[in-house]
């Protein structure tokens, strides 16, 4: 009797270790798929892992580095798309562009 008690505890165990893996496995894949899969609403097409290089492109020639790589970071992974250029082009990417601040201005450089 005392070795059916064991063995039943054991089992409940292995059920439970099973049943907490595929609940990790479950949240990583879904930490994956939002970080580096494009939106399904067709915003734009980049990964989000590709925001900051796009950003240093388009961040590179202004003197204020450090505020057009935040804005244009936040809105890289909002919109899933940088313009072209250094400046203007945010008729490439319409989420980019229609993004405002409080006061009515563009938000994303």
């Amino acid at each position: 009797m005392a070795k059916l008690v064991v063995l039943l505890a054991i089992a409940l165990l292995a059920i439970s270790i099973a049943d907490s893996g595929s609940k990790v496995l479950a949240k990583a894949t879904e930490h994956f798929e939002e970080e580096y899969m494009p939106a399904s609403n067709g915003q734009g097409t980049l990964r989000t892992y590709q925001c900051p290089s796009q950003c240093t492109r388009r961040c590179s020639k202004t003197q204020y580095h450090k505020p057009c790589m935040f804005f244009c970071q936040k809105c890289c992974m909002k919109c899933l798309c940088v313009p072209s250029g250094f400046y203007g082009n945010k008729g490439e990417c319409p989420c980019y562009n229609n993004w405002k601040t409080k006061r009515g201005g563009p938000k994303c450089p």
